[in-house]
């Protein structure tokens, strides 16, 4: 897996978001436990404090929890998981929707320039 980070962005903001992908890819089903700190830690090659600060604020929002002595895993509602999956569909769509409406396009390019880069992206 390849970790590479923006400089001009908070590491650990880029973590959660990583991680958030990898759970909502089903990467990392849910039930599944995560691996430790210090493995994740080194696989993206960041301080563990940096990672755990990651961790926690995805324990915070839900998606994660800790069993004492056994470690940390995604959590097993696969509701949430989909609800927190459409929720940054929606996002990235608004984005570059807006975009697209600052370009010029109208509904029906922004449609049909959409069908045709599905159409080639498989």
């Amino acid at each position: 897996m390849n970790w590479s980070f923006q400089p001009d962005r908070p590491i650990y903001v880029q973590l959660i978001e990583r991680i958030k992908l990898l759970i909502l890819s089903g990467a990392y089903p849910a039930g599944s436990r995560l691996p430790s700190v210090r493995d994740m830690a080194s696989e993206a090659s960041v301080n563990p404090n940096t990672l755990q600060k990651a961790l926690s604020e995805l324990e915070r929002e839900g998606l994660v929890y800790t069993q004492r002595t056994s470690g940390r895993f995604v959590t097993e509602d696969e509701n949430m998981i989909k609800q927190v999956k459409k929720e940054l569909a929606i996002e990235q769509i608004e984005l570059v929707t807006k975009k697209l409406i600052e370009m010029g396009f109208s509904k029906e390019e922004m449609l049909a320039l959409i069908e045709s880069r599905i159409k080639e992206m498989k």
